[in-house]
């Protein structure tokens, strides 16, 4: 069931409907961390996952994806708001707003990975890992890149981690 959100003239909608596919590619291809992401790519993963997109009007500002089981696990992914968008208050909104989405009531575990916006999570009640040593992962940094036949190192990428 699509649900909208409401705050002056911004709008959170979890419609894919009405996603603008350009911005979220746009935002994420030059990101630390989905740097080069094909367009398909992109694409595939709005399909499989519940999307808050934020909009001023009909303009596309925010996004944030949930990748979840809707019973036991929540991973956050793809958060941004556009630049001359920031330091309102629009990302906090947005993530309290993913918070208290009904369908995403009592998860046993929430988590995500961020460089630089421990600040914002921490707001709508995110931590450190409380057992960081049972955790694993396999990462491949740049796989975007390879894909594409293009180094970390070669314009307009430059690898961030």
């Amino acid at each position: 069931m699509i649900q909208e959100w409401h705050r002056g003239m911004y709008v959170i909608s979890t419609d894919k409907n009405r996603l603008d596919l350009q911005v979220i590619h746009r935002y994420l291809t030059t990101s630390y961390w989905a740097q080069g992401i094909p367009l398909e790519t992109v694409r595939r993963s709005l399909e499989h996952a519940l999307t808050f997109g934020l909009y001023l009007q009909d303009q596309q500002v925010g996004f944030a994806k949930i990748i979840t089981d809707y019973a036991t696990f929540a991973y956050v992914a793809d958060v941004f708001i556009l630049d001359p968008y920031q330091g309102q208050g629009l990302g906090t909104w947005l993530m309290e707003t993913v918070k208290a989405h009904p369908d995403l009531q009592g998860l046993r575990r929430w988590v995500l990975s961020t460089k630089d916006a421990h600040a914002l999570y921490q707001k709508v009640g995110f931590t450190a890992l409380h057992f960081p040593e049972r955790f694993m992962e396999v990462l491949v940094f740049d796989i975007y890149l390879k894909e594409q036949g293009t180094t970390p190192d070669s314009p307009p990428y430059r690898l961030r981690q």
